[in-house]
């Protein structure tokens, strides 16, 4: 994934910092519960939304079966209809492959469309270390690359920012970019709206390549779909004489038939929209209109070795709508770049660490970065149970083993964990595999519950400070059956 990310921290030390930021904080929550709120009421404007989730797992898991299939289907389609396909193993083969398209046009700047497929490799970063300016046009992603910042929500990328802090990334690097931010610039929506319309109005008339990603890809004609807000996008995917556009191998969906239901799913759950106010489809080139040549690159890093997982492989039924972020209270409070990755949030928990593998510390942390309470996988459109697969990475990363990475296998280590809960573990396990030892610490336990202190002492002070220990019962349910009803012990 992109080389933004390296050296990061892991979660829990990344979380323990980003949860003191109060202005983080406070920008989090108003943003998410705002647009959680707007999707519940749009969602429940459907009495066939149950239907519609169902049918959306189902399309993508009959995709997912047979990918090898559609993807040539869909090779085939691009290629007669006057396309040009590249398949990238992984991030360094993609940016290469992009590289050395941009410079075979003789350019050395593009217009890019919000996509995270090409903030996975590292795009921007690899194209600028070529001399290549990419220019980012959807309005969040433009004041990220303003501030030198990391997105961190998939929908929002600057939600971590408030009007105030925006206004002075404009009238700070505006300048620096060609067009100086208008004098007197206030925190006005509208008027910072207009800053950057104006600055990327220039930039549109003159880029000659354009660089996407897609949310759909329709395998029986070849068709890519970009949905959008800003109208950015129509003006990248139509301007250019050159689109390239870099599109993970799972986006991938069998007819037109398919599309419709999730042209239904991803408005409602991501902008809380009955349909995006831009939807742009194109297949292949057309004479004299929009780009006359059309690459389209076809990436894996890593997919193929997640859908290997029977468990693990629903992470790649996303459709990166990020209500799963909105909901989740891990997220809410940590903010999307304690997770190390482009990919933030629950599913970000999921995806990230099998796209990249755990043997790296924050990979192996990012499955713990959650409290498996369930709201993610309530509002997924597409029906991913990322707590099953939250739980599944965790035995992963605790009992080691073997795993495929880019078609080698790779021994993992077998985490080690806190002293003192391998001693708790090992304790509790003795204690289960003695029945006598179990009754007698329950009768213990019941006859001292009113000295048992609130708050675990020495290491475990840390895990009790943020949760309630249990009331023990004056007597355990085997006592009570035993003088009840008379059964066995």
């Amino acid at each position: 994934m992109s080389g933004t990310y390296l050296g990061m921290p892991a979660f829990p030390k990344a979380a323990r910092e980003a949860v003191h930021d109060q202005t983080l904080r406070g920008n989090l929550r108003h943003a998410t519960r705002t647009i959680r709120d707007k999707r519940a009421r749009a969602v429940a404007e459907l009495e066939d939304w149950p239907a519609l989730r169902a049918a959306g797992r189902a399309v993508k898991d009959r995709t997912l079966r047979h990918l090898d299939r559609y993807l040539v289907q869909l090779e085939e389609a691009v290629t007669a209809a006057g396309g040009i396909v590249h398949w990238a193993a992984d991030a360094d083969e993609a940016n290469r492959i992009v590289t050395h398209l941009v410079k075979a046009t003789g350019e050395s700047e593009v217009v890019k469309v919000k996509s995270m497929a090409t903030q996975e490799i590292g795009l921007n970063e690899a194209l600028e270390a070529e001399g290549i300016r990419a220019y980012e046009t959807d309005l969040a992603e433009l004041i990220v690359q303003l501030g030198e910042d990391r997105p961190s929500h998939i929908l929002v990328p600057a939600i971590h920012r408030n009007r105030g802090e925006i206004r002075d990334i404009f009238a700070r690097t505006m300048g620096e970019w060609g067009r100086p931010a208008p004098d007197g610039l206030t925190d006005s929506p509208a008027e910072l709206a207009e800053a950057a319309r104006l600055h990327l109005r220039e930039k549109f008339l003159r880029a000659k390549v354009g660089i996407s990603g897609a949310n759909f890809m329709v395998a029986e004609t070849g068709t890519l779909v970009v949905v959008e807000s800003e109208g950015n996008g129509r003006m990248c995917l139509t301007l250019p004489e050159t689109l390239i556009s870099v599109v993970g191998i799972e986006k991938v969906v069998p007819t037109w038939q398919d599309l419709e239901v999730f042209l239904q799913l991803l408005p409602r759950s991501s902008t809380a929209e009955r349909m995006n106010p831009y939807t742009s489809t194109w297949t292949g080139t057309t004479d004299g209109d929009g780009p006359q040549t059309f690459h389209l690159v076809l990436l894996d890093n890593g997919r193929t070795d997640t859908l290997a997982d029977e468990v693990g492989r629903q992470a790649l039924r996303c459709i990166r709508c990020s209500a799963c972020l909105n909901v989740c209270p891990v997220y809410e409070r940590a903010g999307g770049h304690a997770y190390g990755s482009v990919y933030p949030g629950p599913i970000g928990a999921i995806l990230s660490p099998q796209l990249r593998g755990t043997q790296t510390e924050i990979d192996a942390s990012l499955p713990y970065a959650s409290s498996l309470c369930g709201a993610c996988y309530e509002v997924c459109p597409v029906a991913i149970d990322i707590p099953e697969v939250l739980v599944h990475l965790r035995e992963r990363v605790v009992e080691g083993g073997e795993v495929t990475r880019r078609g080698v296998r790779v021994t993992l280590k077998p985490a080690k964990g806190h002293a003192a809960e391998r001693a708790a573990m090992r304790a509790a396990r003795w204690t289960l595999d003695h029945p006598g030892a179990l009754r007698a610490g329950q009768r213990l336990a019941a006859r001292t519950r009113r000295v048992h202190p609130q708050r675990l002492p020495g290491p475990g002070r840390a895990w009790s400070d943020t949760r309630a220990l249990p009331e023990v019962p004056e007597e355990s349910f085997r006592h009570w059956w035993q003088r009840t009803r008379g059964g066995a012990r």
